[in-house]
């Protein structure tokens, strides 16, 4: 999915990714960023973004690979999701996720539910009258998941995604960034497996740096 392409409203368009541009300097797939980007990883853990959408066909097809990666990843791995938010018609599934990862369901079926729904099913799921009833009939708190879908602490999270995408220079998903350093996806790296290799490789070389 390419930032400058995508809206809302051709979420079942699915457009592909892009190449990304140049940063300071470039490894076999990967990007090294100018200036580092904000870990929230305690000292000690080698942080790993996944930067996904829900409209994006290539992130469906990457998550199971990045779930089964992520499950594996050695304790020493702090790995988590951001939903970016390229512009303003993100925002609506930008809150179903972070709304899901607040009730500590975003590991859980109804994750993937969200894709197959928007995409397969073309449910408009960014629309509230859609989303609601069919978020209870996944065995989902209707009235918890609406209100921490309009909390203030969802909100704070959608601006920590903005700004993070722009740390990394995000321009298309899925992505990875790495200890906030380092940046790939799958047009860079060659494939989605090649995604993982890198991204092991970019840890093991952060473990050597201390």
């Amino acid at each position: 999915m390419n930032r400058r392409q995508f809206t809302l409203g051709a979420a079942v368009a699915l457009p592909g990714m892009l190449a990304l541009p140049a940063w300071a300097q470039s490894g076999p797939g990967y990007a090294t960023l100018k200036d580092r980007a904000p870990v929230d990883a305690p000292a000690g853990q080698i942080e790993v973004i996944e930067f996904f959408s829900y409209g994006c066909s290539h992130c469906k097809n990457f998550e199971p690979v990045f779930e089964a990666w992520k499950k594996a990843a050695p304790k020493d791995v702090a790995v988590r999701r951001e939903h970016v938010g390229f512009q303003s018609s993100f925002e609506p599934l930008q809150r179903i996720y972070y709304a899901l990862e607040a009730m500590g369901l975003a590991d859980q079926p109804v994750h993937m539910k969200v894709f197959q729904a928007l995409q397969a099913e073309r449910k408009r799921l960014d629309k509230p009258d859609v989303l609601l009833p069919w978020i209870a009939e996944q065995g989902v708190d209707r009235a918890k998941f609406e209100a921490t879908y309009k909390s203030f602490g969802v909100a704070n999270k959608l601006r920590r995604a903005v700004q993070l995408q722009e740390a990394y220079h995000v321009e298309g998903t899925p992505a990875l960034g790495i200890a906030g350093r380092y940046y790939t996806d799958g047009s860079m790296a060659g494939g989605f497996e090649q995604m993982i290799a890198i991204a092991n490789t970019l840890i093991d070389k952060e473990r050597k740096r201390g």
